[in-house]
């Protein structure tokens, strides 16, 4: 059933057909075409809290038209972090699934091993980097590719860092 050019009275009411035609197709393109993106947060120490987080990073993502990709939300139902060799395996997955992203997107105040080792190969590999850390206000200001901004509330909002605001890194396997 498509959208009539007639209103309930039987008369053609151009206006309203576009301003419908137009609802159509924006919600049509919602589905259309979203880039993937890496999401690279840390996992072990607080994997409760470290989760929850990376849900949330996952969310930000589809709320700004991106398909997210989340290793550490996946694997660790399956695999075992804590297992060298299965930690690994998992890490190499992580890389596979990576190279399939358009994007790799480092989120929160601490670099871990783990996304160290992430970032080091987005970098090798020239892959778009995008930082984000914790907002209090609870918005983020995203920049497009096309210069364009756009300025979202999410729940313990993150923000993207800026040359000043470098992360810190830390040392020890802590994910």
């Amino acid at each position: 059933m498509g959208i009539n050019k007639f209103n309930a009275e039987g008369y053609y009411d151009p206006t309203a057909y576009e301003a419908m035609t137009n609802v159509a197709k924006e919600e049509k393109a919602f589905f259309a075409f979203r880039p993937v993106v890496y999401i690279c947060s840390p996992y072990a120490g607080d994997i409760e809290t470290n989760v929850k987080a990376a849900q949330r990073y996952s969310r930000f993502a589809v709320d700004s038209g991106y398909l997210p990709i989340a290793p550490h939300l996946l694997f660790p139902q399956f695999m075992d972090d804590g297992n060298p060799k299965e930690r690994e395996l998992a890490m190499f997955f992580g890389n596979v699934l990576m190279s399939k992203c358009a994007e790799l997107w480092v989120f929160g105040d601490l670099i871990s091993n783990g996304m160290a080792a992430e970032i080091e190969r987005a970098k090798r590999k020239n892959y778009a980097i995008r930082y984000f850390t914790v907002n209090r206000d609870c918005t983020i200001t995203f920049t497009f590719r096309d210069g364009t901004e756009k300025t979202v509330p999410i729940k313990n909002g993150v923000r993207p860092y800026t040359k000043r605001n470098k992360p810190q890194e830390v040392d020890g396997n802590d994910g």
